[in-house]
């Protein structure tokens, strides 16, 4: 859960309530063996406040009742803030159900496989944690940028007799919608493929078998945002507007072309407001997925299922506006599930059109905070398919 939305305690409350349920709810509707939880920026924004908060959130998912049928746990949150260099605001947990065997954890120090039994809670610094490992970006990555918490969290797991990597992963979001309409891609996404392939390399490196991995968090990928504006006002008058002191471009305006002469786009650093926001959502955003291009940079290693939700951010953190975009960014599909080919290879297509795989978001007709999480369900293949 990124941060705590709302205005008071009260309804930061009913927010996490509702959150807890939905995800309670996506569980019971899959049934799932295997839970993986990857969660950024916990805390929030105002993490030294919230972080206790946050602890207890994590506590009350461990804790409840829905949960009772996952009798091992892996916990692992990065709380450390005191820790400039390396703290990464990542959360990972995992649990397994009574009913599935032979579960193993991988320790990075002795290089191998251990049976996974019990609540392994590791809240604090995990840099003497064994059975993971985190990483924080290095300083020098975005020099022109403030350094912040983003970074990467690995485990690795035999599950099924199918050994693999689940990677946490946070990266750099879109600083200024001004910046990133100035051009195509823009700098942000630059930055991320950046970071994206430094993690690939990481997890792909000698110091460890080389295993099939799933990566997954807040990439904060954007679309376009150059191109797209270019698409959203082709039929209107676009101006922009400068400061005078610097000549830097303060505000882009479209203004539609017929008498009542009103306003289409307007952009500026923190706003990105749309005439019609609901064609985000109508199909689940499918006409703008051409605009969604920082995965393919990575189609070497990477696949992902096919996208059937809309755009997972940004959405109101107002409680009774759940379905609602903000009118801070350009909506985009930032919360993302990617995989390695040999990953790939080793889900559970099914057969005669069943439905095996699902990839969608968790609670889409309730407030989650100004991110929709988004689940991957699937089977891995046996020796019965």
């Amino acid at each position: 859960m990124g941060r705590h939305p709302g205005t008071n305690d009260k309804q930061v409350g009913e927010i996490q309530n509702e959150w807890l349920q939905e995800l309670y709810m996506t569980v019971h509707n899959h049934n799932p063996q295997f839970i993986a939880l990857h969660f950024q920026e916990v805390g929030g924004k105002d993490y030294m406040v919230n972080m206790g908060h946050a602890e207890n959130f994590f506590r009350d998912i461990d804790s409840s009742e829905e949960m009772k049928d996952f009798d091992r746990v892996c916990i692992y949150v990065d709380n450390q803030f005191q820790a400039e260099d390396s703290f990464t605001a990542l959360g990972s947990l995992y649990f397994i159900r009574k009913t599935l065997k032979n579960i193993y954890q991988y320790d990075f120090n002795v290089k191998d496989f251990k049976a996974v039994s019990g609540r392994n809670k590791h809240v604090g610094p995990l840099e003497g944690v064994a059975t993971v490992e985190k990483e924080k970006f290095p300083k020098n990555f975005w020099p022109d940028f403030k350094w912040s918490r983003k970074g990467f969290m690995r485990t690795r797991w035999i599950i099924q007799n199918q050994a693999l990597d689940l990677v946490n992963v946070h990266l750099f979001h879109d600083a200024s919608n001004l910046v990133a309409c100035s051009s195509s891609p823009s700098i942000y996404s630059a930055n991320r493929k950046n970071a994206l392939r430094y993690v690939i390399n990481r997890i792909s490196d000698s110091r460890y078998t080389l295993l099939p991995f799933v990566v997954f968090g807040d990439f904060n990928f954007r679309l376009d945002t150059r191109s797209l504006v270019q698409h959203l006002s082709t039929a209107a008058d676009m101006q922009t507007v400068k400061n005078e002191c610097n000549n830097e471009v303060e505000k882009i305006i479209c203004e539609e072309k017929d008498t009542d002469q009103q306003v289409l786009l307007r952009v500026e650093d923190k706003l990105f407001v749309y005439l019609h926001p609901a064609v985000f959502q109508e199909n689940n955003g499918s006409a703008f997925l051409k605009y969604d291009k920082e995965v393919a940079a990575f189609h070497d290693v990477i696949k992902e299922e096919d996208i059937e939700f809309p755009p997972s951010y940004p959405y109101s953190e107002e409680y009774t506006k759940p379905t609602q975009y903000m009118n801070t960014r350009c909506p985009a599909w930032c919360d993302r599930i990617l995989m390695s080919h040999s990953a790939q290879d080793f889900i559970y297509k099914g057969e005669d059109g069943e439905k095996c795989v699902v990839y969608n978001t968790v609670g889409p007709r309730v407030c989650m905070g100004d991110h929709k999480p988004v689940f991957l369900f699937f089977s891995l293949k046996t020796s019965d398919h």
